[in-house]
């Protein structure tokens, strides 16, 4: 359910960002020659809003996204937001709809989404010389439940998420709508995910459904923590940083690297890989525990969440709400008027 309350601004060539409005939700009026949607110029972000253990509210690492969404907006042709513009908006909505938010409860949060589209009514096939930007929330649970069971994910072998030189490193909504089949595929073969692999060799593991991805090898203290390595196809997820970041201060070893599917099958089958997970905003850390394709299926481990998972997604919770300790400027605190804390 969204919240009270939205952030909007506009830009155009000549005066470009307009100082944000904080308004009520309401729906805007829409050109049917809007050039965002038969032209794709549209991206987002996705980022949450925690209770602290003084009842207080944070936001987790929003200048990472606020970065992220420059980036899609270069890769789109589309008109920078200056970071100032997009933290301010956050804090503004946040302050406002911040009573959403009960406290005690860590597996609500505040989901916030800014968009950003070309709002220019013409169908030349040109960029927008016109844009809006809108920041809107809602309160959100565990995206796979509040202790999710571990997923069953379906390898894709004949449908591509992302090529070389594509757009698969940005948040952009023309990445998301091509997915829905593959997902479907999914659904259909008793799956929850899809893993995307490269659209050249259909070899190389990549990320899932709007989702970064990592693998355990070993056990204990000598846990290894790998990843897909970025290679400009695949999105380069705030969690997924923040986890490599946990788990070295954890001790773990982690690796970047480019992981075959075969290779990992083998791995699971001979219990070198012990444990898998999928992490992001929406699903934080949600373990894996079986994958398959069209002819065959294997197990992960035992199939269930492993300690290793678990361990890292306690911190990261736990690093959300306050209670331990992670590294500076993780969390940025939101001023709610007439609150004294």
């Amino acid at each position: 359910m969204f919240t009270n309350h939205m952030v909007s601004s506009v830009w155009d060539g000549s005066d470009g960002w307009q100082p944000s409005e904080l308004v009520p939700l309401a729906p805007i009026p829409m050109h049917p020659g809007m050039l965002g949607v038969h032209y794709a110029q549209v991206i987002f972000e996705g980022l949450k809003a925690h209770r602290q253990e003084d009842d207080s509210i944070a936001v987790f690492r929003p200048w990472e996204n606020a970065l992220r969404f420059q980036r899609s907006a270069r890769r789109l042709a589309m008109p920078e937001l200056p970071t100032e513009m997009f933290i301010e908006a956050i804090e503004r909505l946040v302050a406002a709809d911040e009573s959403w938010l009960p406290a005690g409860n860590d597996e609500l949060s505040l989901y916030i989404r800014p968009i950003m589209y070309g709002s220019e009514s013409n169908l030349m096939l040109r960029p927008s010389r016109e844009y809006r930007f809108l920041t809107v929330a809602f309160l959100a649970g565990g995206f796979f439940g509040n202790l999710p069971a571990p997923l069953s994910v379906w390898v894709s072998r004949t449908h591509s998420r992302a090529m070389p030189g594509g757009t698969g490193d940005v948040k952009c909504a023309a990445n998301y709508g091509p997915s829905f089949m593959a997902q479907q595929e999914a659904a259909a073969a008793g799956c929850q995910q899809v893993m995307w692999l490269d659209s050249e060799e259909r070899r190389w593991v990549e990320e899932m459904g709007g989702m970064n991805l990592f693998l355990v090898r070993g056990e204990g203290p000598d846990a290894e923590l790998v990843t897909p390595e970025l290679t400009g196809t695949l999105l380069p997820g705030v969690t997924r940083d923040s986890l490599l970041a946990l788990a070295t201060l954890m001790g773990y070893k982690t690796r970047q690297e480019r992981i075959s599917i075969d290779r990992l099958r083998a791995d699971c089958e001979s219990g070198v890989v012990t444990e898998m997970f999928a992490c992001g905003t929406a699903a934080v850390v949600t373990p894996i525990g079986r994958l398959r394709d069209e002819k065959s299926a294997w197990t992960v481990g035992d199939g269930q969440a492993g300690p290793t998972t678990m361990a890292l997604r306690d911190r990261l919770v736990n690093v959300q709400h306050g209670r331990s300790p992670g590294p500076d400027g993780w969390l940025h605190p939101v001023r709610v008027p007439g609150t004294v804390r």
